[in-house]
């Protein structure tokens, strides 16, 4: 795996826990915001063949 794919994907992993603690703790805004980094994530391992596992 090159640096730019284990980027990306340390990236989205990071990016799904926060987006999980701010829907816990109730921060609506903080949830948007991750939920949007994680559709660019996506969105750019998408136009780079990354794939990504649903989970």
């Amino acid at each position: 795996m090159d640096a730019f794919t284990a980027g990306i994907l340390q990236r989205i992993e990071s990016t799904r826990s926060d987006l999980d603690h701010a829907r816990r703790t109730g921060d609506d805004y903080l949830a948007e915001v991750e939920l949007a980094e994680l559709e660019d994530l996506h969105r750019l391992a998408a136009e780079h063949g990354v794939p990504i596992s649903a989970a």
